[in-house]
């Protein structure tokens, strides 16, 4: 898929997000790469094996006090490629990339992966 169709995604999933989430969204930027580098895999424990499909790197919103400001923006990345990987159909892709993103968001808001594997199993 090309870059720019898969970033289009990732847009299309974010305009999806309720109102609410929406309006809390604040200092972020979301932006999509192709995979994790070798740093990013160091850094979570796991080896170019693992499946890494996206990363949150900030202060979550809810450890966020009144002098939190002047920072540079919390990050999402979405990993184009091995998003690709695991989907058979851009349909598939669609898919995965909204609950990529809806997942990456969740640790903005401050759930960790232990509550985010309780919600998904709901």
């Amino acid at each position: 898929m090309e870059k720019e169709r898969f970033e289009n995604l990732v847009e299309d999933a974010l305009a999806e997000l309720p109102q609410q989430f929406k309006e809390r969204l604040q200092n972020i930027t979301v932006i999509v790469e192709a995979k994790p580098s070798r740093e990013v895999y160091e850094r979570m424990g796991g080896s170019a094996f693992s499946q890494i499909l996206g990363l949150y790197h900030g202060v979550p919103f809810k450890h966020r006090g009144p002098f939190y400001g002047n920072i540079p923006p919390d990050v999402i990345v979405i990993y184009q490629k091995p998003i690709e990987r695991i989907c058979s159909t851009e349909k598939e892709v669609k898919k995965k990339v909204r609950e990529v993103v809806f997942h990456e968001i969740a640790h903005y808001f401050g759930f960790d992966e232990k509550e985010l594997k309780k919600i998904e199993n709901l």
